[in-house]
């Protein structure tokens, strides 16, 4: 236990209760921040009221998370029937969701219908007639394909249509006798940029013109996920700084424009996941061993193995780099390393040219390390064991800081 470490300078997203809650931890586990993921909930309706809040719940499956945004009144965007049973049992009200995957087998689309899902996302003809054979009356909503650039996580290669597609589509989903409910995008996860949100609104606007022309209606736009964390840093060790002012004021903006095209009467949705998620979200782990090593060149080079990695809570290290906290050595020497997990599988660390992070040169094996901005896909992405390493148990705070 690590209760008697001072509180060490941890930047965003570290909240007083989370840290209290990883000193106060004997074993390795992620915890939860329920306050904290309530608040985030709360400043996102404030910056965009009005707009409906689908939370999209791969990022963090977890009962307890899900029942406290559906008691604040959020949603959820589902990508299977198991998630729509899930969000159901944690008490997600049925008219609060939609299913947002556009990759469904005919028994998904009959399970979810069965469950109650009136609205379906799509972005082929194959997939929207499949929708009409095993949701007959089904609303559907079209998924337009953006560039992804200016994210981490581009999402530009699997989904999405060409605008003349999604006319077409949503045209002869009326012909079927769905109804041509909305639009999609999604602009990429952690998307850095405010121009991908009104790249992506000029391309709503041009379908919703298009679609006027044909009378078709629609009665919402759904501007997807990519709102990003605020904690991360990038491979280079570097922090992430994203204008989640200027973010916001263009997606107002682009809502206000879309909202004046003639013809349809909009609502606005919105799909966020790790903004949410991420730095309410922080997981205890342990020294597995720091050691020095030569490179094949013959440099030597520092290794930090913790008790966690890519396949037991920090899938995403490929992309970024975790903030680390070891909090028995605050304020003490350090040396650049790599920082890998626990298996034998290479990819299992940070970037090994560039994500060298500063560590405490006197660890010992058993020190604790707090991995912070960590709550994001930590569970959804946690391997059942692979190399025998188990998934880290989920541990929740709640109430306010001191």
């Amino acid at each position: 236990m690590c209760g008697t470490a001072p509180r060490p300078a941890t930047g965003p997203g570290a909240a007083p209760r989370l840290l209290d809650a990883l000193a106060a931890a004997d074993g390795d586990g992620i915890v939860l921040d329920l306050a904290g993921i309530e608040g985030a909930y709360e400043a996102l309706r404030r910056e965009l009221p009005g707009v409906a809040v689908r939370f999209a719940m791969k990022a963090c499956p977890v009962d307890e998370v899900l029942g406290r945004l559906a008691e604040r009144g959020c949603g959820v965007d589902a990508a299977s029937p198991h998630e729509v049973e899930q969000a159901l049992r944690a008490g997600v009200p049925v008219d609060r969701m939609h299913y947002g995957n556009t990759v469904k087998s005919d028994r998904n689309i009959a399970d979810a219908h069965r469950l109650g899902i009136t609205d379906f996302a799509t972005d082929s003809l194959e997939d929207l007639a499949a929708i009409a054979r095993h949701a007959p009356g089904a609303r559907v909503f079209c998924r337009l394909a953006t560039t992804g650039e200016g994210a981490l996580w581009g999402l530009s290669n699997k989904y999405g249509c060409a605008p003349a597609d999604a006319v077409a589509i949503l045209d002869k989903a009326r012909e079927l006798g769905l109804t041509p409910a909305g639009l999609s995008v999604h602009v990429g996860s952690q998307q850095m940029t405010a121009d991908a949100w009104s790249g992506a609104c000029d391309l709503i606007a041009d379908v919703l013109t298009a679609l006027s022309a044909r009378g078709i209606s629609l009665d919402h736009v759904n501007l997807g996920g990519g709102l990003p964390a605020l904690g991360y840093r990038d491979t280079h060790g570097r922090p992430l700084d994203p204008p989640m002012d200027k973010i916001f004021a263009v997606i107002r903006e682009g809502m206000a424009r879309l909202g004046r095209i003639p013809g349809h009467r909009l609502g606005f949705v919105i799909e966020p996941g790790r903004h949410l998620i991420a730095d309410h979200g922080a997981i205890r782990a342990h020294v597995s061993r720091l050691a020095a090593r030569r490179r094949p060149d013959g440099e030597p080079q520092h290794w930090l193995y913790l008790s966690c990695g890519k396949f037991n809570g920090l899938y995403e290290m490929d992309q970024l780099q975790y903030r680390l906290v070891f909090p028995t050595h605050h304020g003490a020497a350090s040396v650049p390393a790599v920082v890998a997990g626990p298996t034998c599988d290479s990819d299992d660390a940070f970037s090994h040219r560039h994500g060298l992070v500063a560590v405490p040169e006197e660890l010992a094996s058993g020190d604790p390390v707090w991995v912070l901005s960590s709550g994001a896909y930590a569970t959804s992405y946690m391997t059942r064991g692979f190399n025998g390493f188990g998934p880290l148990a989920c541990t929740f705070t709640d109430g306010a800081d001191e």
